[in-house]
């Protein structure tokens, strides 16, 4: 039952739903629980009367052997009168149910049971048309074997009813008063109590646009705090957002600086007037250097931006990790030619179980590709010692564990800096390779999207040099 219709749900109008549908229901059972209870009471105190009235009328009545006397003195007369209001009836019948005295349309009590000497009794009937309370007594004859004589009273009910409604209003008529300021202190009641929720709500809206601080806890009522901590929660991610957005601004400033400004001083280098034709031709060498560095830190930084934006939305599926590498591997298999480097794949074949996981397929394999790339770019490769580059999938189907593995027999990387190369455009000093400092991040980042784990060792620990292996762990997909 809603009492207030809205388009859009209202927290102060589902409270006062369901405070006072409850009120507005219990009105209709006041009602009636009030009803009955005045019919009792009334019902009761009537009884009392009545049960009074005939034990006093009884002590009239006299049986000698099998002659009855019944004499009814004045004042038991004036009982019997009744009032305005209500008539109340007698009738006394001696032990063969012949009328003595009183009125002959008395309703008689029923026979199933044997007759009760001396007990009066009660019950509701019916006389002349109007519904009366009846009170029976069984009165004992002075010889042992005597039948009794039977002794009833009858009273009409209406003075009952009266004080039953005269009961009802007393206590109905105040709750009617009353129920209209119940209803507008628990407005008030209501306002009060949901005017912290406005006092978060006026904090928030003065607050400056570049204002991302928590939220005073403290401030707000118990309940309240999960929301709060929520919208704090909130703030701190958006926050973190903010801060890798100008991180990743700023590094891409930098890092494009270099080749933009190797492009500019090349072509200002082709335009001297004196420049010969070899010379213009090693500045335009130049110039095609600078822009594929350029091109490649720019498709870094975006498979980087894309990286982390894919961190709660990235569509998942089944995943052949096997299919992937491979396919990673043959695509680089052309540069690795170029290089003077041995690149295979050593590990399951595709289908094979335990090499399936639940992925994005397109951020797995930026993964491995940077892994490759990696390792490509950072393997020497020399005629009396040829760059060696493995990359391999190992599954343990009833551990449900996974690995990836690219190793190479490189220079390795120290354990000072194998915790560093995995930050953004971080890169071990003393090396020349070709590379932006983005492609072990990127790593990272899908890693700990799919809930892996990335590791760094020598891959060859008793050879030197050691060379590199990175190790990246899944949970297979349950067979």
């Amino acid at each position: 039952m809603k009492l207030f219709q809205r388009a859009q749900r209202s927290l102060f109008g589902e409270i006062l739903d369901w405070m006072l549908t409850p009120l507005l229901l219990l009105v209709p059972v006041s009602i009636g629980v009030t009803w009955l209870v005045a019919q009792g009471i009334a019902s009761a105190s009537f009884d009392r009367v009545l049960t009074h009235n005939i034990e006093t009328l009884a002590r009239t009545v006299s049986l000698q052997k099998d002659s009855p006397r019944f004499v009814l003195p004045q004042p038991t007369r004036e009982i019997l009168r009744g009032d305005d209001t209500d008539r109340v009836y007698y009738q006394v019948l001696d032990s063969h149910g012949t009328l003595l005295s009183g009125e002959h349309d008395v309703p008689h009590p029923s026979l199933d049971e044997p007759p009760t000497i001396g007990q009066v009794q009660l019950r509701d009937g019916e006389m002349n048309g109007k519904s009366v309370r009846v009170a029976w007594i069984w009165l004992a004859g002075d010889a042992p074997d005597a039948p009794p004589a039977l002794l009833q009273v009858a009273e009409t009910r209406q003075k009952q009813s009266l004080l039953a409604a005269d009961i009802i209003k007393g206590v109905l008529l105040p709750q009617f008063a009353i129920l209209p300021l119940a209803v507008l202190l628990i407005w008030l009641a209501l306002v009060r109590g949901i005017k912290p929720l406005s006092v978060v709500e006026a904090r928030i809206r003065e607050r400056r646009p570049g204002d991302l601080s928590p939220l005073d806890e403290s401030s707000v009522p118990l309940e309240v705090v999960p929301l709060v901590s929520s919208v704090n929660e909130l703030l701190d991610k958006l926050n973190d957002s903010i801060d890798t957005q100008k991180r990743f601004l700023a590094d891409a400033a930098h890092q494009l600086k270099t080749p933009l400004a190797g492009l500019r001083m090349q072509a200002d280098l082709a335009q001297r007037e004196n420049a010969n034709a070899d010379e213009l031709k090693q500045s335009l060498k130049q110039i095609g250097r600078a822009s594929v560095r350029a091109t490649h830190t720019v498709n870094q930084l975006l498979s980087l931006a894309r990286a982390e934006g894919n961190s709660a939305g990235a569509h998942r599926q089944p995943c052949d990790l096997a299919r992937l590498t491979i396919e990673v591997v043959r695509e680089a298999v052309p540069r690795a030619i170029e290089k003077r480097i041995d690149l295979g794949y050593d590990g399951l074949d595709p289908g094979s179980r335990g090499v399936v996981l639940e992925g994005n397929p397109t951020l797995l394999k930026e993964l491995v590709r940077n892994l490759v790339d990696n390792a490509i770019n950072y393997t020497p490769s020399r005629p009396e010692r040829t760059g060696v580059i493995t990359a391999r999938v190992l599954a343990d189907p009833f551990g449900r564990v996974l690995l990836l593995q690219v190793e190479d027999n490189g220079p390795g990387i120290s354990e000072a800096d194998r915790e560093l190369v995995f930050e953004p455009f971080y890169r071990v000093l003393g090396n020349e390779a070709d590379g932006s400092g983005l492609g072990l991040p990127i790593v990272r980042e899908i890693a700990n999207q799919h809930h892996a784990q990335v590791t760094l060792e020598d891959a060859h620990p008793e050879r030197q040099p050691p060379g590199a292996r990175f190790t990246v762990r899944f949970e297979s997909a349950p067979a």
